[in-house]
Formats: structure tokens, sequence, C-alpha cells
């Protein structure tokens, strides 16, 4: 089991506090380091940098944490700028970099920066021949031929190094796995209870299969928060906090936690989850922090991770 920080710039935060966040990730042994790709916080405007960019930066300063955008809209770029940053990025880090590709979905950001949001079909749709275009560019296979974007060339260089991957995630119960499957090398979805995920893995290991590729090549993750306490009495404290703001009981609170293996408690406690989520076939766990850069909590974080890998 594998585990990574997933932090959200647009949030709030500098470079600088994020090659911070990546380089104490990179020290702590984390196999993953992943931001989102936004451009605002859905109608704020905050210090935001581009998500592309900054990872090109941040692999310059990290050895060897794998770097992750979950997900790149393609909604923002071409995917041949897609495809040629990326191939870029894993020439910068030495084979590190997975770039998660994603339909777009926040409509202030679009109408903000006037980039066009398409209905959600036309959106899968560009999402399916971008997948292909960008997996092309990456196995050398050559050209593609879409509605919306084709590949008039096989001989793009460069094509990726074998640590080039593609991220594909979201929570659709059949289109999504199905693109996972066919074209990912790993397949991401927010937390979620046992048979929602085992459905969605099934779907995504058929898609695989029919494309001719290993189901089990196809790394299954997944993220959302952790709440892990050494002490018990601040754990009960927070718990009940989360609840009452969700306008649920602490006892209700916990059970769905549960249910969708989101690890809570003490470090015993949190482990049993993780132990949960291996059996279900998950590989790695994003914990995914809300806050503001400047606002993570390190001390906190090693508590989590602490716990997570013991």
């Amino acid at each position: 089991m594998e585990f990574g920080l997933f932090v959200e710039p647009q949030v709030g935060g500098t470079h600088r506090r994020l090659v911070e966040l990546a380089q104490w990730a990179d020290d702590k042994g984390l196999a993953a380091f992943a931001r989102s790709d936004h451009y605002l916080n859905m109608a704020d405007s905050t210090h935001t940098t581009d998500a592309l960019a900054s990872l090109a930066a941040v692999a310059v300063e990290t050895s060897r944490i794998r770097l992750v955008t979950l997900v790149s809209p393609i909604t923002f770029r071409h995917p041949a700028v897609m495809a040629k940053t990326a191939t870029t990025i894993d020439e910068i880090s030495g084979g590190r970099f997975t770039l998660g590709v994603g339909t777009g979905w926040m409509e202030s950001e679009h109408e903000a920066f006037g980039l066009d949001l398409p209905a959600l079909k036309e959106r899968f749709d560009r999402l399916e021949e971008a997948l292909a275009y960008i997996r092309s560019v990456f196995d050398g296979q050559g050209q593609t031929t879409g509605t919306h974007y084709s590949l008039r060339r096989g001989d793009v260089a460069p094509t990726g190094s074998d640590g080039l991957q593609i991220v594909v995630g979201g929570g659709g119960p059949k289109k999504t796995p199905t693109l996972a499957g066919t074209y990912a090398d790993e397949y991401n979805m927010f937390v979620t209870d046992g048979p929602t995920l085992e459905a969605r893995t099934a779907v995504m290991r058929a898609a695989a299969g029919a494309a001719g590729r290993d189901p089990a090549s196809i790394l299954v993750s997944m993220a959302g928060p952790a709440l892990v306490f050494a002490d018990e009495d601040r754990y009960r404290a927070e718990l009940s906090a989360r609840a009452t703001r969700r306008e649920m009981t602490t006892e209700d609170y916990a059970t769905m936690l549960t249910e969708r293996f989101v690890p809570h408690g003490t470090p015993s406690m949190a482990r049993a989850t993780v132990d949960r989520m291996a059996d279900a076939g998950v590989g790695r766990y994003y914990v995914q922090e809300y806050a503001a850069l400047d606002e993570v909590d390190l001390d906190a974080m090693a508590v989590v991770f602490d716990a997570l890998t013991s």
C-alpha cells in the first residue's frame, strides 16, 4: 500500500510553499505528491499557480517522489499541449510524472477566464479523444483521428519514458472506469463504499481486458481525508465537531467514515482501515488537504502518515 499527499493550491499558496510541501513528502518517503489543477477557488480569486508549470519546477527540487496532477481538465489545454508538457516534465523529473486527465467541471473558473465548458457528453467525447491522443504520444504509437482532436504525425518526440503515466479519475459508474481501463496507468476516485469500489473496479478491469491490456497493471487509488490523532480524546473532539458541521450524530459520522475507507481514529484504528482498503484492491491512498498551503500542519501530517505507514 502506497501513500501520497494531495494539496489544493487554488485555496491559496505560493509556489515556494508548494515546493516545501513536496520536499517534505519526498523526505518522508511518500510515494506521491499530488496537486489539483484549478485556476480559481470556486468564485474566489486567490494566489493560484499553474499545475503543470509548477510541477516541472518541483521536479527539479525533489529527488524520488512521483508528481501527479489530480486532475488536469481538457478544457484548459489542447491534448498536444498536455502531451508535450507532460513529456517535458517526464524528462525533467527522470520519469516521475503522472498526468491526470479529466473533463473539467467548475463553471466559475471557465466563466472567469473565458474558457469553453461544453455540455458533459461533449466533454466526455473530447476526453476520450484526448486520452487516445496523449497515450499515442507517450507510447509512440502513431496517428489518431477524432472529431475534436487528431494527431497527424506518428513520430512525435520525445515520447514518454517508462515512468511517464496517465491517471483518469472520477466518480462515474461506467464511463470513467471504462476510459481508465482503456488508457490509464492509474484509476483514481474519491473515497467511497466497498460495493461501489468493487463495481467501478470491475468495469475498469473489463475495459482493460477488452483493450488488450493487463487489468492488474492498473493502479487503483483513492483520495480523501484522514482523521488520525495520537490522542483518542483529541480524535473524539474533532470527530464530534465535524459531525456537528454535517448535522450528523458522531456515531453516524464515524460509521460513514469507516464505510468509505477513510482512515480515522488512533493510529491502530487508522491502520485497520488501511488494511481493509488494501484487501479491497486499493494500491494507493492520497491524503487530501484542503487548507491553504501555508496552513498545512506538517506536524499533524507526520502523525497521519506515521500511522498509515507503520
